[in-house]
């Protein structure tokens, strides 16, 4: 961990969320067309994994995470200093527990992966804009925000192309 004027930086939390939200659904795409004996449709194929990593598995991370430790949410992304925000925390976590579930499952239930995209990618949107609306806290936040933001662009953009689909 480093103090580069913007607080400390939580290296593992950086890498987590870099390998969940952008070489994990890269790495899946490429393996798919690789193994699968039918054309991928190349979108529709990059935006499942997106969903199942960014609206699954790291909202599930997430959520597990505030659930059962939720001073690293409150100290290390919102950097409060007392105990009080956690109960708070905590019921974020369930939310994103049940939320990420919705996006794993909805690779097995493609039928899921345009309500996950929706209510994930809006999610994001808020949590984004909520970031930016407000004095960043340090590095850890404006990370937070900008990745935020990414997925919120790009969840928002699956929904857009397959949302009759």
């Amino acid at each position: 961990m480093e103090n580069n004027g913007l607080g400390t930086v939580n290296k593992s939390y950086i890498i987590s969320i870099t390998v969940l939200l952008f070489i994990f659904p890269v790495l899946s795409f490429f393996i798919e067309r690789w193994v699968s004996s039918t054309t991928v449709n190349a979108l529709a194929s990059l935006g499942k994994w997106l969903v199942f990593y960014a609206a699954g598995l790291r909202l599930f991370i997430a959520g597990i995470r505030q659930a059962t430790k939720p001073a690293f949410t409150a100290k290390e992304i919102f950097h409060f200093t007392g105990t009080e925000s956690f109960p708070v925390i905590k019921e974020l976590g369930y939310l994103n527990i049940c939320a990420g579930l919705v996006g794993i499952i909805s690779l097995f239930i493609p039928a899921w992966r345009i309500v996950s995209a929706f209510s994930s990618g809006l999610y994001y949107g808020f949590a984004g804009f909520t970031h930016i609306t407000k004095k960043s806290a340090g590095a850890n936040e404006r990370f937070a925000m900008i990745t935020d933001i990414i997925i919120f662009i790009l969840l928002m953009i699956y929904v857009l192309m397959f949302y009759n689909k």
